[in-house]
């Protein structure tokens, strides 16, 4: 019997998305061996799906610190620290260049998806010797080839985007939720650019109460200005639309404070409908569009929609550690030591403070969770936070135990994000967009340089979601 020795075999990462590759690197920089899977064609699949959209934070928070020493002996040439890259320009200007350092190439396998996590040799229930174990990582080529990969460790930064809230009451797909599938847009569809065709002159609703719900409903409201026969309605689970609305003119942010007016303004001029208590029971698909029944605050819910955006928010995907054992919060599904700070019941706004290997760590030692997905079902997700926490989990991973303890950063002050169109309404450019990442989501959002992290900024409303059942 050919025995492995733990220590020898590669770190497993998975997701290609910043945070991944970041991990990648602060790895290598640690004398330690990666191997990266990716289940995208290439690196920062993901967040080439909504590459239209502009994130908030500046290049200066979008690079991780080891990522850039790979890169600057390529001759990479560092984006302007102040300006506002989109996606797309995310992916092309830094993600695919780290991906093609020498280093990092070696080390990626794109069109691999992880189907399964688990001790080598080890269900979830068996406690002996398991200490002592690696991983098993299963994975699927495109061709679905299953082969196995031993790791020492697993780094999980495969996100949450893949993987939306359904569109039914109570955490539940509504009957029929599966079969309306060609009816439903995805989170973050470009409705002034490569998906104008799908919107333009009809029906759409929109279902979710977070910004990249306010996204779409501004792009739908700037498209219904040249498209006669578009149509928005707005379904929201809660009460009152207060808390996107924000504070306005007393949010210390003033792009988000301007996406909240802008979007409140739209809605008291009849520019889109709002319906307040949805719950959605039943879709039934059609030839042209999807009929959507269920209940509003004030009465039956029945309206037809060519084409609904499921703006409903992320989970993660936990289906695949099933034999992993986790410590993870009951309420958010993050680890519980980090799940106190980002709960949305208690928190709208307001930096996490940095955080590391210390809070990530879970029962099985060499696990962890991290980027949006340490965040479970979280909605705020801060990609310089995401950085460090793969800094200090390599050092761990390394023994180096006071440089995984030791987290510090110079953390914007909000992870509340605000959207192009804001702005865009004033003629300003180069506001951004929240989407569900991180990013490799894309909750990429950093402001408030400077200020003390776990300090927020005031948006002039309650926190977490006590305003959504105001009347």
């Amino acid at each position: 019997m050919v025995t492995t020795v733990r220590d020898e075999l590669p770190v497993v990462v998975i997701g290609a998305g910043p945070v991944g590759l970041a991990a990648a690197a602060h790895l290598l920089e640690r004398g330690l061996e990666p191997l990266v899977l990716e289940a995208g064609t290439r690196a920062g699949a993901a967040i080439a799906s909504w590459g239209h959209v502009r994130l908030f934070s500046p290049w200066r928070y979008d690079v991780d610190a080891a990522a850039r020493r790979l890169l600057e002996p390529t001759g990479w040439t560092s984006p302007d620290p102040d300006a506002l890259p989109t996606g797309a320009e995310l992916v092309t200007r830094y993600l695919a260049p780290l991906a093609a350092t020498p280093a990092i190439a070696a080390r990626l396998r794109t069109g691999t998806r992880v189907l399964a996590v688990a001790r080598d040799g080890a269900d979830k229930t068996r406690s002996l010797g398991r200490e002592r174990q690696g991983y098993r990582v299963r994975t699927v080529d495109a061709a679905g080839r299953v082969t196995d990969v031993l790791a020492r460790a697993v780094v999980d930064a495969s996100g949450t985007y893949a993987t939306s809230n359904p569109l039914g009451v109570s955490g539940l797909p509504a009957a029929g939720e599966a079969d309306a599938a060609p009816f439903v847009t995805g989170p973050l569809p470009d409705v002034l650019g490569a998906d104008r065709a799908r919107f333009a002159g009809r029906h759409t609703l929109v279902v979710g109460m977070g910004h990249s719900a306010a996204n779409t409903l501004l792009s739908l409201v700037e498209l219904a200005e040249g498209a006669p026969g578009t149509t928005v309605t707005w379904a929201i689970r809660g009460g009152s639309a207060r808390r996107l609305f924000g504070g306005g003119t007393d949010d210390e942010l003033p792009a988000r404070g301007l996406l909240g007016t802008r979007l409140k303004e739209a809605v008291d001029a009849g520019r889109l409908r709002l319906l307040t208590r949805v719950s959605i029971s039943r879709l039934v698909p059609g030839a042209e569009s999807v009929q959507v029944l269920g209940t509003t605050k004030d009465e039956a819910l029945a309206l037809d929609a060519p084409a609904i955006v499921n703006a409903t928010g992320f989970r993660p995907d936990l289906g695949m550690l099933r034999e992993v054992r986790l410590d993870l919060d009951p309420v958010v599904e993050a680890p519980s030591a980090l799940a106190p700070l980002i709960d949305p019941n208690q928190h709208s706004c307001g930096t996490v403070p940095p955080h590391g290997e210390a809070v990530l760590a879970h029962p099985d030692d060499g696990f962890y969770l991290v980027g949006m997905k340490s965040y479970g079902r979280a909605p705020t997700f801060l990609l310089a936070t995401g950085y460090e926490q793969v800094r200090s989990v390599a050092a761990a991973l390394a023994g180096d135990r006071a440089a995984a303890d030791l987290v510090e950063l110079n953390l914007p002050a909000t992870g509340v994000c605000s959207t192009d169109l804001a702005l865009d309404a004033d003629g300003e450019p180069g506001a951004g967009s929240c989407c569900g990442s991180a990013p490799s989501e894309p909750q990429l959002v950093q402001l408030g340089v400077g200020a003390p992290a776990g300090v927020g900024f005031g948006t002039g409303v309650a926190h977490g979601r006590t305003g959504d059942d105001e009347a």
